[in-house]
């Protein structure tokens, strides 16, 4: 499992709530939960937070993985529809967004009249550091101007990492057990195969390499897969059926 950075040190609180974060079996506890716990104790310790939300972004399609209350997601949602805005902005430049005050908000002056009549009045979104297929941010969001302080921020930036970091582990896994079934499909197709290889040598009196050819022009001739033509070989083999294909021709 990768490592989060936690940097600095923090205030009791936040670290209480990075220990928490750190144990996570990423393997057993699915990404919407992980991620969720992440935004619930960034809302809990993030000084000034009242809403968080954490974006993610996958062949250029923004959503909202998970919030902490409609106000987040309203939020997030008036950036998606105009593809612009401080939590885009922090997941495709891998820079901390910092509104200290929409009212003086010049950079995205429509989403942020929008965040105000919403309710909204400061955020911070942070960058999610996966470098793969998958980018995002944390948005943490108040309803006060000046909410979050520098350190607010540093420990925003904090469960930032540690959301990337489940990302990050919820590809591997996801790699991982696929790879695994892959391996078990493929040797299962081994077996089959090897059987009705076994039945071809006894009923043929051929090598182990002829028999195998043999199975293969009948997956040529009726275009069907090696492993579907060594199971119908099985399967007739095990009823006591002569091994004719389904055409007449003679397995």
């Amino acid at each position: 499992m990768a490592d989060a950075q936690p940097g600095r040190s923090h205030p009791e609180p936040v670290q209480r709530a990075l220990g928490e974060l750190a144990k996570i079996i990423y393997a057993q506890d699915a990404l919407p939960s992980i991620l969720q716990a992440i935004s619930e104790l960034a809302l809990s310790t993030v000084a000034g937070a009242e809403a968080v939300s954490i974006t993610l972004i996958e062949a250029e399609r923004p959503t909202t993985a998970v919030y902490t209350s409609a106000l987040a997601l309203q939020l997030d949602e008036r950036q998606y529809e105009r593809d612009y805005g401080p939590c885009l902005d922090a997941a495709r430049g891998g820079e901390v967004m910092h509104i200290a005050d929409m009212k003086r908000e010049q950079r995205w002056p429509q989403y942020a009249r929008e965040a105000l009549a919403l309710g909204a009045h400061s955020s911070v979104s942070v960058p999610l550091p996966v470098q793969q297929a998958v980018i995002g941010a944390l948005n943490v969001y108040a309803t006060r101007p000046d909410a979050f302080d520098d350190e607010a921020i540093e420990a925003a930036n904090n469960f930032g990492s540690y959301a990337a970091v489940a990302l990050a582990n919820a590809r591997l896994y996801a790699s991982t057990a696929r790879l695994a079934e892959e391996m078990r499909q493929a040797l299962a197709s081994r077996a089959v195969i090897d059987q009705a290889k076994g039945i071809l040598m006894a009923v043929h009196g051929e090598t182990a390499e002829e028999a195998f050819s043999r199975i293969v022009r009948e997956s040529q001739r009726r275009n069907i897969k090696v492993r579907e033509i060594a199971e119908d070989i099985v399967r007739r083999t095990s009823q006591g059926l002569s091994l004719t294909g389904e055409s007449g021709a003679q397995t």
